[in-house]
C-alpha cells in the first residue's frame, strides 16, 4: 500500500481520541493555586463547568490567518491541507471498510460524563460559560434566537465560537450590521442533534442560516478531518465536543464560521488550483455571469477541474482549446462541468427545481445521479460511494472528486481529477475519454454535435 493511499487515514486517529466523552470527565486545571472545578460547588454549578474546563484547554491561533477568512467569507486554501489532486486515493471497488450502516442519532441527547443529567438548554450554557461571552452578546441582540436555544421544540445542535476566536477578528473590522449579524449566527446552528460520533460520519451538515437567493437551500457546513484533527469548513479546529443540554449539545470551535461566498469568488481565491480554470471561464464569458446577480438559480453543482487536470490534456489540447478558434469548444467544455438548479453534496441532494428535498445520508454503500448539465443537458453520471467515514465520488465511471463538497452561497464545489469529456457515440455505444493524452480531432468530434446546439 502506497504511503498517500495510508494519509488520508491517518487524522481519524487524532479526531476519534479528542472526541471520547472521557475527555470531559476529569478535567482539574489549576489557576492561580485553585481548581476551576469547585467541589463546594452545587450539581447546577458542577454542570456549567463542564462547559468551562472544556474551553479552558482552547489555544489563541494566528490572527494574519483569519483575516483573510473574515474578509473573503473562507479560508479555501484550508481545502487543500490532505488533499491531492491527484488519482492517489483510497480505492473503494473492494473495499476493506465496511459501510456504517447504523442509522444517524435523531433521538435525545445522552448524558453527559458520570450520568449527569442535563439541567441547561443549550442557550444557557453558553451564556454562563467564562469561555463564550462574546458569542453570549452577540446572541443576546436577538430575542428570537435566544428563544429557540431555550426551547425544546428541536434538538439543536451548536458550534460554538471561544472568545478566543472571537479575537481572531481584524482590529480595524467594523462590527457587521445586525442582518449579517444574525445571519453568522445562524450559521451556527442545526436544529437536529449532532453529537461528536455523528458529526465525524457526517459530511455536510445543514444549518438555520439560508441565503434569500440563489441556493434554495438551508447553507450547508462541511466536516473535515484534516492533519489537524477534525475541522468545520476546512479551517475552524473543533476544540471542545458533546457538551450536552437538555435540548441539544454544543461544540466548541476555534474559528468563527462565515457563510461562504459564492462559486465564482471561490475560484478566484484559488489561482493557484484554479488559474486554467478560471481563465477560461473568462475567455468563455461563463464568469462573468456565474459571478452576476442578474443570474438567478437554485443552487448548482460545479465540478471543478484543477490546474493538474488539465495539464492532463496534453499541450495541444490545451493550446487549441484556448486558441480564438477553439473558444466555442472550450465553452461547450466548461458548460458540461456545470450544473444548475441541482445541488449534490456527498451526503445530501437538493433539486432546485422542486419544493422538496432528498437526502441521502441514511443510505449505506452507494448512489447514482445523472446530472443534466449548462451543455444542452448533456447529463454527467455522477457515482457515490460510502464506507463507513470514506468516500468515494467518480463521474463518468472515471474521473474523480479530489475535494469535496465545497460549500458556496450559490451551490457547491466539487474539485475533479480530470477535465470532464462529453462521451462520443461509435457503433450505438457510449465511448468514454479514459485519461489519455487527448487528440485534438478526437476531442472535436466529442464537442462539435454539442457545439452546434449550443446557445452562444
Amino acid at each position: 500500500m502506497r504511503f498517500l493511499r495510508v494519509v488520508p487515514a491517518l487524522p481519524l486517529a487524532t479526531a476519534f481520541v479528542i472526541t471520547e466523552p472521557e475527555v470531559f470527565s476529569n478535567i482539574n486545571i489549576e489557576k492561580s493555586g485553585k481548581s476551576l472545578v469547585d467541589n463546594a460547588h452545587t450539581v447546577l454549578d458542577n454542570a456549567q463547568n463542564v462547559i468551562d474546563d472544556a474551553f479552558s484547554k482552547v489555544k489563541d491561533s494566528a490572527k494574519d490567518v483569519y483575516s483573510k477568512i473574515h474578509h473573503a467569507g473562507a479560508d479555501v486554501e484550508s481545502w487543500l491541507e490532505g488533499s491531492q489532486f491527484d488519482d492517489s486515493v483510497v480505492d473503494f471497488e473492494s473495499p476493506e471498510h465496511p459501510p456504517h450502516d447504523g442509522p444517524p442519532h435523531h433521538g435525545g441527547p445522552h448524558h453527559p460524563p458520570h450520568d449527569q443529567k442535563p439541567n441547561r438548554t443549550v442557550y444557557e450554557l453558553i451564556n454562563e460559560s467564562k469561555y463564550t461571552t462574546k458569542l453570549a452578546k452577540w446572541i443576546n441582540e436577538f430575542d428570537d434566537i435566544v428563544e429557540a436555544l431555550n426551547s425544546t421544540k428541536a434538538n439543536y445542535t451548536v458550534f460554538a465560537p471561544t472568545d478566543e476566536a472571537f479575537e481572531k477578528i481584524p482590529e480595524h473590522h467594523h462590527k457587521p450590521s445586525k442582518e449579517v449579524l444574525k445571519d453568522i449566527l445562524l450559521y451556527h446552528v442545526t436544529d437536529d442533534l449532532y453529537p461528536a460520533g455523528r458529526v465525524l460520519h457526517t459530511y455536510t451538515i445543514p444549518t438555520l442560516y439560508a441565503p434569500s437567493k440563489n441556493l434554495g437551500h438551508s447553507q450547508r457546513l462541511t466536516v473535515r478531518v484534516t492533519l489537524k484533527g477534525p475541522a468545520i469548513n476546512f479551517y475552524s479546529r473543533l476544540v471542545a465536543v458533546n457538551i450536552f443540554g437538555t435540548n441539544g449539545v454544543v461544540h466548541g470551535v476555534d474559528s468563527i464560521l462565515v457563510p461562504p461566498p459564492n462559486v465564482a469568488s471561490i475560484i478566484d481565491l484559488l489561482p493557484g488550483e484554479f488559474s486554467t480554470l478560471e481563465l477560461g471561464l473568462t475567455k468563455t464569458g461563463i464568469y462573468e455571469k456565474m459571478n452576476s446577480t442578474e443570474y438567478e438559480h437554485n443552487g448548482g453543482t460545479f465540478f471543478a477541474p484543477s490546474n493538474f487536470a488539465f495539464q492532463k490534456l496534453g499541450a495541444r489540447a490545451n493550446a487549441f482549446l484556448f486558441s480564438k478558434y477553439g473558444e466555442k469548444y472550450l465553452k461547450a467544455l466548461l458548460e458540461y462541468h456545470i450544473v444548475v438548479d441541482q445541488t449534490l453534496y456527498t451526503d445530501a441532494f437538493y433539486d432546485g427545481r422542486k419544493d422538496d428535498k432528498e437526502t441521502v445520508e441514511e443510505r449505506p454503500g452507494g448512489y447514482h445521479y445523472d446530472l443534466p448539465t449548462a451543455l444542452c443537458h448533456k447529463n454527467l453520471a455522477v457515482d457515490v460511494g460510502r464506507y463507513g467515514p470514506f468516500v468515494e465520488i467518480r463521474i463518468n465511471g472515471f474521473s474523480r472528486v479530489t475535494v469535496h463538497d465545497g460549500v458556496a452561497s450559490d451551490g457547491v464545489i466539487q474539485v475533479v481529477s480530470n477535465v470532464l469529456i462529453p462521451p462520443k457515440t461509435s457503433g450505438g455505444e457510449q465511448s468514454f475519454w479514459k485519461g489519455e493524452e487527448l487528440d485534438v480531432e478526437d476531442l472535436k468530434e466529442r464537442l462539435q454535435p454539442l457545439v452546434e446546439n449550443m446557445e452562444l
